[in-house]
């Protein structure tokens, strides 16, 4: 005997539940216990759902769902209904739920098991159609409950179509949906389900005149039903043969209906009878009203999403052709929530020289008139530039422009506010950094107006925070001067430039901020293709992180910005849930500028043992003695690899020495460059300080409280060699420090 046979014997039957593909198989008795003619047959989850009682189908979905996550049985109790509502047997239901791993890599199930009658005696009573019953309202409850929330949570007109199509509606449930939409004197299908493609032809695009159900819901506002093909025929008899062809027995036509305006039509068509009693009809137009609000503010966040998407494109700058010797990529991230624009921006600026300019500018605030602002002043800088003023032009006429849009309330002719917002009528100021470069030689011109310093990853891999004069940011004052500090940018080398979202979000101040970008700049990530590879992680269209246009950059200089980005925010797939959502605190625009060496790529390490020279150049001006901090730091961090601790010192303190000296005893500036050369383990540092003063250094003998007098000595206590020469105008006083591994003393034993 065919284990089938066995099965059958004691009213048992077999089925297999595909969660994936929505569709249910099965055996011939199980068909017959849930009311089917008894054949083996492959139905769609939603008719197999509507044999169940609604409130028993709420379980077991929990049921499920629990023994999916501990991986044992899934065991409950079922009342089978038939199509007029009423209790025709309870079954027991034993299934394992099997994972299954789907291409697009998400995981789903599909419960295998048997269904077994149990020998009870029902009482026959209906449980759909007495309004006393009172498993009938608490499963209408229940599932109004659960289509509201799924509703709430649509974001988009396809989510709630989709959210519409999965309703299961206790006692009847329809396998045929649509959604129509009125625009002017039109009708249109917005979206169906339970139809072939193409079947939504002749109704996606009628007059309102049309004799259809749909188009006559519109014109009057009030539902129609239709139990049976008969009243349908006899109602629409023009639409009928367009209908027919569909082989359903029962029609629902209900209008969407949104602050009073009817905005379209929602069919829901059944291929088993429906006799559309007082509660169904409640629990239909309840349904209704949910779907046309969602429907609305799907509406509604697609068009901000889409001026969203149309601001920030048209904001975006294009990079411009490629320029010799030079690689350019940039990312835009706005911040979160609302409309996803901000008053981060940067820009590429030909300059009438042959140079070029890149700016990185931050507007006060997170709003459209931070967006606003940050256009106007983009356009005033990149105008100021293409008219070939210095760095320091553009930026004090920037300021200026700046200061005469953002007026204060007081100056409003309208008094009061003149009916608009304060908000636009208040102070705001804006950070911006400069950068005017020659590609031929690398020269870089910096201006900078209260903008966070832009950080230099050497072509051995080091990183360095180069400090440059600046001002107050733009707005505040609007004659302020610009000081411009001049380097190079060396062949292999690569600048960041960012705004204060790229350091301090989550959490972090500047320190903690540019800790976290030196570990991804320093490390070599970007330079491996096969690994932390997210070349496409930004491929999206805005809003989100947005690749620079025009502009073709080397795949690991564009792999460099993606880690910056993702060192924030965290993987791409998490820009708009999960746990880093509530990271997107601030706006971020980040630009890398690399030279390419004559003999490889840009930014690639020699291989081992040829080392490139690591080399950095700082002006300290007369006026500006604070930043001799500074150039200890820069000391410090060109040496952050050094093997005798005590030797970073020593070259420290010289240095602090020899910048003093130079401020105190002449009236020019101090030049100081820094070289350091060879292989680790073996280098040569070799430090220079110049100034415009011919008068030669001398040894003294300070006495025991002097406060000067000792910079000769140190250099000759500490320095491995040191010395001064003389140049056409001044000097230059300089000393070497011959790296050495620190002198362990022997073991005591």
């Amino acid at each position: 005997m065919r284990t089938e046979d066995v099965l059958a014997a004691i009213a048992t039957g077999l089925w297999r539940w595909d969660n994936a593909s929505g569709t249910v198989t099965l055996d011939g008795e199980a068909a017959r216990l849930l009311g089917l003619p008894a054949e083996p047959v492959v139905l769609p989850e939603v008719a197999v759902r509507s044999r169940f009682h609604p409130v028993d189908w709420n379980e077991i979905n929990g049921i499920v769902n629990l023994a999916v996550a501990e991986g044992t049985l899934a065991e409950a109790r079922l009342r089978i209904m038939d199509v007029d509502g009423r209790v025709l047997r309870t079954v027991h239901s034993r299934s394992k739920p099997v994972a299954n791993r789907t291409p697009e890599g998400s995981t789903d199930y599909e419960l295998i098991g048997t269904i077994q009658e149990i020998a009870e005696p029902q009482p026959g009573t209906t449980a759909a159609h007495t309004p006393i019953t009172g498993d009938w309202r608490r499963s209408r409850e229940a599932f109004l409950l659960d289509a509201g929330r799924a509703l709430a949570e649509a974001r988009s007109t396809a989510e709630v179509l989709r959210v519409a199509a999965s309703l299961s509606m206790p006692g009847f449930s329809p396998d045929g949906l649509a959604v129509f939409g009125v625009a002017g004197d039109r009708l249109s299908i917005i979206g169906h389900h339970g139809h072939d493609p193409g079947d939504e032809g002749p109704f996606s695009d009628m007059p309102l005149e049309t004799d259809y159900p749909a188009a006559e819901v519109v014109r009057t506002g009030r539902a129609i039903y239709l139990p049976t093909p008969e009243d349908y025929k006899r109602r629409f008899p023009a639409s009928w043969p367009l209908a027919q062809r569909f082989d359903r027995v029962s029609w629902a036509f209900l209008p969407l209906i949104v602050a009073g305006r009817t905005m379209g039509a929602w069919m829901a068509a059944f291929k088993h009878p429906a006799s559309f009693s007082p509660d169904e009809r409640s629990v239909l137009t309840t349904v209704a009203r949910m779907l046309a609000q969602a429907l609305q503010r799907a509406v509604v966040a697609e068009s901000e999403r889409e001026l969203t998407t149309g601001l920030q494109r048209s904001m975006m700058p294009q990079l411009g052709p490629e320029i010799p010797g030079m690689r350019i990529a940039a990312r835009y991230v706005p911040t979160g929530g609302g409309l996803q624009v901000g008053g981060d921006w940067y820009d590429m600026i030909p300059l009438p020289s042959g140079r070029f300019a890149l700016v990185i500018g931050d507007v006060q605030g997170h709003d459209v008139r931070a967006a606003g602002l940050m256009g106007q002043l983009r356009i005033a800088v990149r105008a100021y530039a293409s008219e070939g003023h210095r760095p320091d032009a553009v930026l004090s006429r920037a300021s200026r422009f700046l200061a005469g849009l953002c007026s204060s309330p007081e100056s409003d002719p309208y008094g009061d506010d003149g009916g608009q917002d304060s908000d636009f009528l208040s102070p705001r100021f804006a950070t911006c950094l400069y950068v005017e470069c020659d590609p031929r030689t690398g020269m870089l011109e910096v201006a900078r107006a209260g903008h966070p310093d832009p950080a230099i990853r050497m072509a051995d891999g080091t990183v360095l925070m180069r400090p440059t004069a600046g001002g107050l940011p733009l707005g505040i004052v609007p004659d302020t001067d610009y000081p411009t500090t001049r380097f190079t940018l060396e062949p292999g080398e690569t600048m960041m430039l960012c705004t204060d979202g790229l350091i301090e979000t989550g959490g972090h101040d500047l320190d903690t901020g540019w800790a976290r970008l030196r570990a991804v700049l320093e490390s070599d990530a970007h330079e491996n293709p096969h690994e932390n590879s997210y070349e496409n992680a930004y491929d999206a269209p805005v809003p989100g992180a947005g690749r620079a246009a025009g502009h073709v950059a080397p795949p690991h200089l564009e792999r460099l910005a993606d880690l910056l980005v993702q060192a924030v925010h965290g993987p791409s797939s998490h820009h708009t849930t999960g746990p880093l959502a509530d990271r997107r605190e601030d706006d971020i625009a980040v630009v890398l500028l690399c030279r390419e060496s004559a003999d490889r790529g840009p930014g690639t390490a020699l291989p081992h043992p040829a080392r490139p020279v690591r080399r950095t150049v700082l002006t300290v001006a007369q006026v500006e003695p604070e930043r001799i901090a500074g150039v200890r730091q820069q000391i410090r961090e060109l040496l952050h690899d050094w093997a005798d601790p005590d030797q970073v010192d020593s070259a420290v303190l010289m240095v602090s020495e020899m910048v003093t000296n130079v401020l105190t005893h002449t009236d020019g500036d101090a030049l100081l460059v820094a070289e350091a050369s060879g292989e680790l383990g073996a280098r040569r540092l070799r430090i220079e300080v110049a100034d415009g003063s011919d008068e030669l250094p001398h040894k003294r003998q300070p006495g025991e409280m002097s406060s000067s007098g000792r910079g000769v000595l140190l250099m000759e206590m500490l320095a491995d060699a040191w010395g001064v020469d003389p140049r056409g105008e001044g000097k230059s006083i300089w000393f070497e420090l011959h790296e050495q591994s620190k002198t362990v003393a022997d073991p005591v034993f």
